[in-house]
């Protein structure tokens, strides 16, 4: 039985982990969690938790997956990122892999691709610093999604309006959530359209208080730990800002308009004006084919797997690089003051 270890530093990572817990169950291997920086709410009874670095220690686990940018060097195992989001940066059109903000720390031994032009520059990076390797597996997160057929236009019952998903993200520059608070209260109220809402973790408290207070038959607010792959569904359509969950959501096939967002394109309906959002929306709800086709040719970019099976191919990867099929890589720079932030860090975190 093969030993793995989920490490957690923000909340978003329980979605992204637990479809790889589930292929880890069926193998008969064995999952456990150390959760620092954020609430451990999340975990099911089921779940095993580790609380502390010794029994992290002891618990001497074959592989660490990692959905963050970092992990602490010294647990037992190799250290493998996942990543926190498809490759798809918020200054544009470039990926995060095809920009050269990316930097390599030399945490990791192996990185989990999703598609062929983040592989591509992350396979580049490896042969250049040659301490890691990288296998193009698909995010687990799309699994549940991808795997359950609920892609396309969703029933909705007679006289039902439609249900749309309003997602924002945190930072000032590019959050619309206090803009916008307002009209969806207005369009909620009116009973032509039904909200779901969700904010980042780190929004305004402010922000979040007014939207929870928003409340009613024609909107139900979601905390930011509440597990989203089981609501997207749910939405005919989402409305969002410049955060990454709407290309997640484009994977249902249903369209996305956005506010003032940083990353337009084709694939989406963007205004700039308040007084334009219902228009928008109304357009999105009737499911304009052009859109739709834009918003798939995005989703094969950014994602080259559409089987639902990318945890098992994450496995696939960590298995073969135990079993020495992947090479023997060169030994990671010592990078001594970087390890001793980490120790650091990992204390403050543990105190949160």
């Amino acid at each position: 039985m093969k030993r793995y270890l989920f490490f957690v530093n923000q909340p978003y990572s329980y979605s992204i982990l637990r479809p790889l817990q589930e292929e880890i169950r069926r193998r008969g291997d064995q999952a456990a969690w150390f959760v620092a920086g954020c609430s451990t709410a999340p975990l099911r009874p089921d779940e095993k938790r580790l609380a502390t670095v010794a029994e992290v220690m002891d618990y001497q686990a074959d592989a660490t997956f990692v959905p963050g940018d970092w992990v602490p060097y010294f647990f037992p195992g190799i250290k493998v990122e996942v990543f926190h989001g498809m490759a798809r940066n918020k200054r544009g059109h470039s990926s995060e892999a095809e920009s050269d903000h990316y930097k390599i720390r030399g945490w990791f031994d192996l990185y989990c691709t999703h598609a062929d032009k983040d592989t591509a520059k992350f396979q580049q990076l490896a042969e250049q610093h040659g301490h890691f390797r990288v296998a193009k597996t698909g995010w687990p997160k799309l699994d549940p999604l991808l795997a359950r057929g609920q892609a396309g236009e969703r029933q909705r019952g007679p006289g039902e309006p439609p249900t749309v998903f309003y997602a924002s993200t945190f930072s000032r520059s590019v959050t619309s959530a206090p803009q916008l608070a307002d009209t969806i209260e207005h369009l909620a109220n009116s009973g032509r359209w039904r909200f779901i809402v969700t904010l980042h973790p780190k929004m305004d408290s402010d922000v979040v208080a007014r939207y929870r207070r928003m409340q009613g038959p024609g909107l139900r607010f979601v905390e930011s730990d509440a597990d989203l792959l089981d609501i997207l569904p749910e939405a005919d359509l989402m409305l969002c800002d410049t955060s990454s969950i709407m290309f997640e959501f484009m994977f249902l096939d249903r369209p996305v308009v956005t506010f003032r967002t940083k990353m337009p394109g084709p694939y989406l309906i963007d205004v700039d004006r308040i007084e334009d959002v219902e228009a928008a929306l109304e357009q999105a709800a009737g499911r304009p084919e052009n859109l739709l086709a834009e918003a798939r040719r995005l989703c094969l970019e950014l994602h080259s797997f559409q089987d639902g099976k990318s945890s098992a191919r994450v496995l696939d990867a960590a298995e073969a690089f135990l079993a020495g099929e992947m090479g023997r890589p060169a030994r990671k720079p010592l990078n001594l003051l970087r390890k001793w932030k980490v120790r650091r860090r990992l204390v403050r975190e543990l105190k949160r």
